[in-house]
């Protein structure tokens, strides 16, 4: 990452943070849970018996890879795979092997918030499918939608797995497909996971587990600030709070201040006071079903070609184009 990107990148964490802090109720966004600690927590809560999310995903993929790779590209002309959000590839690698496996013409190019995520996935394909054409970027997705119409005419699939665009609610769900929609020619796909509507407690569980990692994991926002802007947070002063509404199919994560407390954030020139059981809203974690995923999928100019679920039915993995 060039100094000028790190410049943009830490400019925006301080703007979002002091315009979070300073707003009522107070929110910080989720996608500042993520640095070099943030990332490692996150691999941890992947791995818990809690957290379905991950283990449903990887079933389909285990389960239908040869399916989804011939309908990324059903005339073998070639394409670009574009993954938004890429994390460690853990999932995206049963797929690459799949295309390697039957020699399809592409281009992976992962992309991610996290310059963390995306080295090490970088360093982790050259050692493990040194065949695969790589080209990691680093940024947020509306920055690299913007980027998406500069590449060139060669047929994209654009890739959101791990429910990512469950972090928003359905108003920017639907101005982001749009945008992904805009950024499309008419042969390019979208490949999307949306996790589905369940039991309450299942959900509720998923977010909030009984070691404490996905606690850790929302605080590791308030050891970012301490750590970049010079705050002065006692994370053990707040409380990890999760709550999801079956209605609106919305889980919530939110940090609870357990007393009054004022912190300072010098390099933001900023002090935030806090009421006791004042809270933080960190994150959002959107449920779906069929009706809804076919509603926004309708609102943003596109359709539904084919689904992939798990056995269990908890997740499913859409297949969009462009509708006619």
């Amino acid at each position: 990452m060039s100094s000028k990107d790190q410049k943009v990148l830490t400019s925006t964490f301080e703007k979002e943070v002091y315009e979070g802090l300073t707003a009522f109720p107070k929110y910080l966004s989720s996608k500042f849970f993520y640095d070099e600690i943030g990332d490692k927590l996150f691999q941890q809560i992947m791995a818990l018996p809690e957290y379905y999310l991950t283990r449903a995903e990887y079933e389909i993929f285990e389960t239908h890879a040869l399916e989804i790779v011939n309908s990324f590209d059903t005339d073998k002309n070639g394409f670009d795979l574009i993954e938004l959000g890429a994390g460690d590839g853990k999932k995206t690698k049963i797929l690459l092997k799949e295309l390697i496996g039957n020699k399809f013409d592409f281009v992976y190019k992962p992309i991610d918030i996290s310059e963390n995520a995306v080295e090490g996935l970088l360093n982790n394909l050259q050692s493990e499918m040194p065949k695969v054409e790589v080209q990691g970027q680093i940024g947020e997705y509306f920055e690299v939608l913007d980027k998406l119409k500069q590449m060139s005419d060669r047929k994209k699939i654009i890739m959101v797995l791990g429910s990512n665009i469950g972090n928003l609610l359905h108003p920017r769900a639907i101005q982001f497909l749009k945008q992904l929609c805009n950024a499309m020619h008419t042969e390019d796909l979208i490949f999307m996971g949306f996790d589905q509507k369940k039991h309450p407690q299942k959900v509720l569980d998923a977010y909030n587990d009984q070691t404490g990692i996905t606690a850790a994991f929302n605080k590791n926002v308030l050891a970012r600030i301490n750590k970049e802007l010079k705050g002065n947070f006692d994370v053990d002063k707040f409380l990890h709070w999760e709550t999801y509404d079956p209605e609106s199919g919305t889980a919530k994560s939110y940090l609870v201040s357990k007393e009054k407390q004022t912190v300072d954030i010098d390099n933001l020139s900023l002090q935030v006071h806090f009421e006791a059981w004042e809270s933080i809203h960190t994150e959002i974690s959107q449920k779906y079903d069929d009706d809804i995923v076919k509603w926004l999928a309708k609102e943003s100019g596109l359709k539904i070609t084919k689904s992939f679920s798990d056995n269990g039915q908890n997740y499913k993995n859409y297949l969009f184009a462009k509708a006619d």
